[in-house]
């Protein structure tokens, strides 16, 4: 795994979670994209790097299709 070039930002509170859940599921960030764009939600891997790094703000769409792929509550990704 690639170490992350900035420091985290402060646009979002759930980056560094979803960040850290994906990557425990052994999911890759491109291979995570693509399943987000099969739940209908159109994002590129720049995008989805700074809502990852909290350089952007998420979307409710994104945050209920990212818990979705994850299998987990949307709850969680707040902890």
């Amino acid at each position: 795994m690639k170490t992350r070039k900035n420091n985290y930002g402060d646009s979002n509170i759930v980056g560094k979670n979803i960040e850290a859940l994906r990557t425990k599921k052994g999911i890759k960030q491109k291979d995570f994209i693509s399943k987000m764009q099969t739940f209908g939600v159109d994002i590129n891997p720049t995008s989805y790097s700074k809502l990852e790094g909290q350089h952007r703000i998420a979307t409710d769409k994104e945050l209920y299709v990212i818990a979705k792929i994850l299998e987990i509550n949307i709850d969680e990704l707040f902890n």
